[in-house]
């Protein structure tokens, strides 16, 4: 199993940034993904890259968010810039062994992170 670790996150203003941080232990993950879950609201996929380096993102975030990786694969980071409030959200974190493409379905994840609130204001 790969356990996923979530750092970073919190409070910030419109117009701010923030970073998330996701530790792959072990790192046998093929794509890794962020994704987010506002009040009321289903678990949608934002962001994705997977083990070559290669991004996708969700027309929400596109411009704005950057998802990378370090040179160990082991830690994957969500870079948010411009945030606005409707950024506000549970952001999770999320691994699969094997992925094709670039997969932004919560049940196509084996792997996920604990969650880490993102409020923008």
């Amino acid at each position: 199993d790969v356990q996923l670790v979530e750092s970073g996150g919190g409070s910030g203003q419109a117009g701010g940034s923030l970073r998330l941080s996701c530790e792959a232990s072990p790192n046998n993950w093929s794509c890794m993904a962020w994704f987010r879950q506002g009040p009321g609201t289903e678990r949608e996929g934002i962001a994705v890259v997977n083990r070559g380096g290669t991004a996708y993102y969700d027309d929400s975030v596109k411009g704005r968010f950057t998802i990378s990786q370090d040179s160990a694969q082991k830690t994957v980071y969500l870079t948010m810039n411009n945030l606005k409030p409707e950024d506000t959200a549970m952001y999770y974190c999320a691994a699969v062994a094997l992925c094709v493409g670039f997969p932004t379905v919560e049940r196509q994840y084996n792997y996920w992170g604990q969650g880490t609130q993102v409020t923008v204001s």
